[in-house]
């Protein structure tokens, strides 16, 4: 049974689907959970604390998949082509489920981080590191420099979306192999 504070995050997550944050009324978002506003402030301290919060819980729900599909495709003997167009696809998902993911990969809106803080660098490192793993014969400095290019290609269309997410992943992997040839 989910807690009071991942009802209220799960009813303010709801809320972005239909509206920007700057819409949000806590009112709103309370009533959703079915809590008084003023257990939501007891919780959160504010909206920006519920935005934070919330803005962690997706950040952490995308790394743990992004990791899953990594570790999926390296244990089926995927090339590091494969493994990146996997991480590839599950970026491309998450950018469509999540508003927030969304925000963070592209550092789009007021308060965005700079080039190379939070999740794009979350997601090299951790994809770098998978495929170090994975492919012991390739050399760590090959891998991060086909993992920037590759990480730049994929969050190229989370902004301007292809037609077919698997003709981009698979763009993607011809991408990965030709650096790592």
């Amino acid at each position: 049974m989910p807690t009071v504070r991942d009802a209220l995050m799960d009813a303010a997550f709801a809320a972005l689907g239909s509206r920007p944050w700057e819409a949000v009324r806590m009112t709103d978002v309370a009533a959703a959970a079915g809590v008084s506003r003023q257990t939501l402030y007891n919780e959160f301290s504010s909206k920006d604390g519920l935005a934070k919060a919330l803005a962690r819980r997706e950040a952490e729900a995308f790394l743990s998949g992004l990791e899953g599909a990594l570790t999926a495709a390296c244990r089926a003997g995927a090339d590091a082509g494969d493994c990146f167009a996997a991480a590839a696809g599950w970026t491309l998902r998450s950018a469509r489920r999540s508003p927030l993911v969304h925000a963070a990969l592209t550092r789009s809106g007021p308060g965005a981080p700079a080039p190379g803080a939070g999740l794009v660098a979350a997601v090299h490192a951790r994809t770098v590191a998978a495929l170090v793993r994975g492919h012991p014969g390739l050399h760590p400095e090959d891998v991060g420099w086909a993992c920037e290019a590759a990480l730049r290609l994929t969050l190229s269309y989370v902004i301007a979306p292809a037609a077919d997410d698997r003709e981009s992943c698979a763009r993607v992997a011809r991408l990965v192999r030709s650096l790592l040839a």
